[in-house]
């Protein structure tokens, strides 16, 4: 954050330590228990820390003096950078933000609560999805000599054939890989915390007992099971495999593989959904699968019409 002051060795933004020792803890409570979700917490603590420093340069004195001019003055300057999604991002952390500021008597109403946010209305993701041929095509090209090349080929597999999230993967453990009713099976644990158990896939079976059986990690069923490399051994270590680390395993093993298309981790639960509704799978069936509240989330990873407009303009002959 910027404009900060250390107070008992933790930076805290001017404005709220102009306000007293109480807005100073309330506003840790925030971030440290109100908000579960390491990610929403990064990005609001960004948000939060931009909107207060830029405030203390427009001379607000304290937190308790922010007025919706303050916010919808700052929402204004945010769209001419950010795209509006994000920039409804940023507002939804500052009323979030004061919300429990009011709850905790630190500010009497919250500045944000009227302020509109830009118009965003979205009908389809903008993930870059994958066909089934260059599915196959990343998937056969991994060297599944190494345990790497193991590890490598199970991820994507699982992301592809059950749909789940990369945070979802990468935070399960060996023993969430099990066998019911004769099936291996998968126990994720998505968004919210929500369990969510798939039965796996034949390919996505095979992939998974070769990992398993292949590095040697079934014999620690309580250690993760995605991995990083212990360096200068090319064995699997003891440490779960973070994100960032997936993402970029994503982007060579795609290059490597001659795929042109920017694919990012959650290319995968798109791609899956898409092929799955190619092959007469239903919405309702899929959100079910993808662990989605509603069908509207689903239809967001749907690009099935992506080829039929690609039809449509190969028609234009001049």
């Amino acid at each position: 954050m910027s404009q900060l002051v250390a107070v008992d060795g933790i930076a805290t933004p001017i404005l709220v330590v102009a306000a007293g020792e109480r807005a100073s803890v309330r506003l840790l409570e925030f971030f440290a228990s109100a908000i579960r979700n390491p990610h929403t917490r990064r990005a609001y603590a960004r948000a939060a820390g931009d909107f207060l420093g830029w405030c203390a340069g427009a001379g607000v004195p304290s937190i308790t003096a922010v007025q919706p001019l303050h916010v919808a003055s700052w929402i204004e300057l945010q769209t001419q950078t950010l795209s509006a999604p994000t920039v409804k991002q940023h507002l939804a952390a500052i009323r979030h933000l004061f919300d429990w500021l009011v709850v905790g008597q630190i500010v009497p109403h919250n500045p944000a609560a009227s302020v509109r946010g830009p118009s965003h209305t979205v009908k389809k993701g903008r993930t870059p999805v994958l066909d089934a041929t260059e599915a196959r095509q990343l998937l056969d090209s991994i060297d599944v000599t190494t345990p790497i090349g193991l590890r490598d080929r199970a991820l994507i597999a699982l992301m592809v054939f059950s749909f789940a999230r990369v945070g979802a993967a990468l935070g399960m453990r060996v023993d969430d890989v099990y066998v019911q009713n004769k099936r291996l099976w998968a126990r994720l644990r998505e968004k919210g915390g929500k369990a969510h158990a798939m039965p796996c896939h034949h390919t996505l079976e095979a992939y998974l007992h070769a990992y398993l059986d292949g590095t040697g990690i079934a014999s620690d069923p309580k250690g993760p099971l995605f991995r990083t490399v212990a360096r200068g051994t090319g064995q699997l270590s003891d440490t779960p495999l973070p994100q960032a680390n997936a993402y970029a395993m994503v982007r060579r093993r795609a290059l490597a593989a001659g795929i042109d298309t920017k694919i990012g981790n959650h290319t995968f639960r798109a791609t899956g959904i898409t092929a799955y509704l190619k092959n007469g799978g239903t919405l309702e069936n899929a959100a079910a699968m993808a662990n989605h509240a509603s069908t509207r989330s689903t239809q967001l990873y749907d690009r099935r019409h992506d080829d039929i407009s690609l039809d449509e303009v190969e028609r234009i002959r001049v």
